[in-house]
């Protein structure tokens, strides 16, 4: 199996799509054979499904993502797992386990509209704690 993990700073990202690079494992015997970091080569609506895709990914695992990156997602048959937050590293490794699992997503309807990678504010609730250096 092949998983993209939004990435910020070596944890995962909250926001999938603005995450300033991903990191692509392998997973082979439940071992993470490859290692592999790519810059976001940008958030465009339906562009990070096919460009992943082609990179052979099967799993996409970040802190949150909309309904409509979903649905793409879905529609490319690649696996959604978001709620996850924490290093990198440890995500991996739980993935290579079977043990990793997902939960609600960290980001609220309608957050990342109208913005890039450059967007600077993050739109979580006050009580909302990410890793990784926020949004």
């Amino acid at each position: 199996m092949k998983a993209a993990i939004s990435t910020d700073g070596g944890f995962v990202s909250a926001h999938f799509g603005r995450c300033p690079s991903f990191t692509i494992v392998d997973i082979e015997n439940g071992k993470v054979s490859k290692k592999e970091v790519i810059d976001n080569p940008g958030h465009h609506p339906g562009f990070l499904p096919q460009f992943l895709r082609e990179k052979g990914v099967s799993c996409i695992i970040a802190g949150g993502m909309g309904g409509r990156a979903v649905q793409l997602f879905a529609e490319q048959g690649i696996e959604i797992i978001v709620g996850v937050s924490g290093p990198v590293d440890e995500i991996a490794k739980s993935l290579s386990a079977g043990v990793l699992r997902g939960g609600e997503s960290l980001c609220k309807p309608g957050a990342g509209k109208g913005y890039g990678l450059d967007k600077t504010e993050c739109d979580h609730t006050d009580g909302d704690k990410h890793q990784g250096g926020g949004c």
